[in-house]
């Protein structure tokens, strides 16, 4: 079992370089050329206040999204219901359920969605509209496994499906989550990578698509109202590649300490690195803090143009009849020239 671990994290570190040699990273940032990039919008506002580092520092439902080996750690029956005030009055909600089997590992399911709300339709003959409405609606769902392989590793899968639609078009697309956990001989630091939204590309189609061409504008005598489509071009999902460390510096009972680290590399962005912290007390009052893109703050990175910086939070947890324990948390992200963002989450196990 030991030599398995071993090729399994050797694998996933070996995918770091792959993904740089097919020219995802580069100079030039690519922001804006991949489809549905509200994948990338992390859920679970205890993540959010620490700064997006999270992806060895996760033990619990939020697994699904961050790094689903860390399902694992959820014991029991989880369920989190997530809401975030996004930029530009968008907001999402994501809903992830999660039960422990025991030995023969941990199965989740989630649902992350937007709520856009209604538009005015608008053409160049009627610029302040035709009297119809339309709607863009945005969402994922996904049924993830994680098991325990030894007793410091572990490992997980998230297969997802992810549907994107606005007016009279849609497109979709199939994906899939992979994560590792491993705990290790330092001090029980844990080491952690995950691989996010490896899948097909997405290509709108629809009616939207349906023109009248006139294949000869120079001439009197044809039809010049032939039906027609437009082509579309299809997109790669935002693939995201994180590697993390996660060190509780102070553990006893009444007081606990989490730092982390994760670097990460999109393939629709720069690299990047971000810092978080996590203190509790008597696991009841829990105070947050990180900086996202922190190579900004320490400049020894090349990350360029990014809005997001410092995040702070919050979590209150109450243990209520027998094991049923109930946490509510809060996020407070600055996004720069965007204002900023805040995380609602409500987590209830047993």
């Amino acid at each position: 079992m030991k030599n398995i671990t071993i090729k399994i994290l050797l694998v996933m570190s070996l995918a770091f370089p792959q993904v740089s040699a097919q020219g995802f990273v580069s100079n030039v940032s690519k922001k804006g050329t991949t489809a549905a990039p509200f994948l990338s919008i992390g859920q679970s506002a205890r993540a959010i206040g620490m700064g997006s580092a999270f992806v060895g520092a996760v033990n619990d439902i939020s697994s699904i999204y961050w790094n689903p080996a860390g399902l694992t750690k959820a014991k029991g029956v989880n369920v989190i219901f997530d809401h975030t005030m996004w930029i530009a009055d968008i907001k999402y909600n994501f809903f992830a359920a999660s039960y422990n089997l025991g030995d023969i590992g941990t199965v989740g399911i989630s649902y992350t969605g937007s709520d856009i709300g209604e538009m005015r339709v608008t053409t160049i003959a009627k610029p302040t509209g035709t009297g119809e409405t339309f709607s863009a609606t945005q969402a994922a769902f996904s049924l993830a496994y994680a098991i325990q392989l030894t007793d410091n590793f572990s490992i997980g899968f998230n297969p997802k499906f992810i549907y994107e639609g606005i007016w009279k078009m849609s497109a979709s697309a199939f994906a899939i989550d992979l994560g590792v956990q491993y705990v290790t001989p330092f001090d029980e630091a844990i080491l952690a990578m995950s691989i996010s939204n490896f899948g097909s590309s997405m290509q709108l189609l629809g009616n939207s698509n349906l023109v009248l061409h006139d294949l000869d504008p120079g001439s009197t005598g044809n039809n010049g109202d032939i039906p027609a489509y437009l082509e579309t071009n299809s997109w790669a999902l935002p693939l995201n590649f994180r590697v993390g460390v996660a060190y509780a510096p102070i553990r006893s009972e009444m007081h606990n300490v989490i730092i982390a680290v994760d670097a990460i590399h999109p393939s629709d962005n720069y690299e990047s690195l971000n810092l978080g912290a996590e203190y509790s007390f008597n696991e009841v009052v829990f105070i947050r803090g990180g900086y996202k893109s922190a190579q900004n703050l320490l400049k020894k990175f090349s990350q360029k143009d990014s809005e997001e910086t410092f995040a702070l939070g919050f979590g209150l947890q109450q243990q209520l009849i027998g094991n049923l324990v109930l946490k509510l948390d809060y996020a407070y992200q600055d996004f720069g020239r965007f204002s900023e963002i805040q995380k609602f989450s409500l987590m209830v196990s047993f």
